[in-house]
């Protein structure tokens, strides 16, 4: 299980507490990154992070910007999913001038965005329509393209706040097609909603916004065991 954090939402003097419930839960990682990031304020967090926690930090950025080297990793996100040149190859080649200069680990990963209810800062951000959760093979078509491209990853997002997660046929489907691992982020806000997604075959959840609105959360799923989790994600 990934926490995700957003610099726009998460202050330096709230981070320490936070990071420390964290520490104390299933979490094996930490995402950080946001749609919209005010300049320099990801590095600010992430050194804040990484005094208090020896979790794996990966950036999970909404922009160049957001990119700094301080933290363990990178998703290197393509947004196969939408055809805006920009977030296909335009960022990535642009970010490439600052990693020249980073050791950050630097994984290709192909990210899709999953209709969920609601219009999300990515789509606004991107320009981009999410892929309807009824066109399965789409979907289960475009993450297997990302595959055959090069991606080390395959990201299924249904967007920060999703009224709904990611469907377990979507999952499940996505899963049985690819040999890649697996990252489901959006929508997830409950123990149960949470082993669903595991059990369709995500071999990392993302939580980010349900952690925001209710740390009491983490109580919740403190009662979930590695027998409960896929094998080598505790």
């Amino acid at each position: 299980m990934a926490v995700l954090i957003d610099p726009d939402k998460m202050t330096i003097k709230m981070a320490s507490q936070f990071i420390g419930k964290i520490n104390q839960s299933l979490a094996t990682h930490i995402f950080v990154g946001g749609s919209t990031v005010a300049d320099f304020a990801t590095e600010q967090l992430v050194s804040v992070i990484k005094k208090h926690t020896h979790l794996p930090v990966i950036l999970f950025p909404g922009d160049v910007s957001q990119i700094t080297g301080q933290a363990d990793a990178l998703l290197f996100l393509s947004l196969i999913s939408g055809r805006n040149p920009e977030y296909l190859i335009g960022k990535q080649v642009a970010s490439v001038s600052k990693l020249r200069q980073m050791h950050l680990e630097v994984i290709p990963t192909g990210y899709l965005l999953i209709e969920n209810g609601k219009e999300t800062a990515v789509q606004k951000v991107t320009g981009t329509k999410p892929m309807s959760k009824d066109s399965v093979q789409d979907i289960v078509d475009t993450a297997k393209a990302g595959e055959l491209l090069g991606m080390k990853l395959i990201y299924l997002e249904a967007g920060s706040g999703a009224l709904n997660p990611i469907d377990s046929t979507i999952i499940n489907s996505v899963k049985k097609e690819i040999s890649l691992p697996l990252i489901v982020g959006g929508g997830i806000r409950t123990k149960k909603q949470l082993e669903e997604a595991y059990n369709s075959g995500a071999d990392l959840v993302v939580i980010g916004t349900a952690f925001e609105d209710n740390e009491a959360l983490f109580e919740e799923l403190a009662s979930l065991s590695s027998r409960h989790l896929p094998k080598g994600e505790n």
